[in-house]
């Protein structure tokens, strides 16, 4: 047994493996922390939040309705429910992200007329 604990301390006490080991580890855990960060400051951002706002007011006015068409008598199951609000709030985060586009456009030629489009 104690040839067995000394050939481990060997083996554990390999300074370049150690090394090269916490290098990667810290170059790959830097570029990690930084698209974290940027990822987190995107959420926070004022357009993304209004994205989500319009999107989950349209998710929720397409239950709604479908909630609706069910107490007049139409056959409604859940997944359609749930198919069509997805394609709502989709639809309207289409529109209001063209009409941001659209605007930022109209700012920029406002801004640089001599530039061509």
């Amino acid at each position: 047994m104690a040839k067995k604990a000394t050939a481990k301390k060997k083996a554990a006490t390999k300074p370049k493996a150690k090394a090269k080991a916490r290098k990667a580890s810290s170059s790959g855990r830097a570029s990690k922390d930084t698209a974290v960060d940027a990822l987190l400051k995107l959420l926070e951002s004022p357009l993304v939040a209004d994205l989500l706002a319009v999107g989950a007011t349209a998710a929720l006015a397409a239950v709604a309705e479908s909630r609706h068409s069910r107490k007049t008598g139409a056959d409604g199951q859940s997944s359609k429910t749930v198919k069509a609000a997805g394609k709502a709030a989709a639809a309207a985060i289409g529109r209001r992200l063209s009409s941001e586009f659209e605007e930022i456009k109209k700012a920029s030629k406002k801004a640089n007329p001599s530039a061509k489009t």
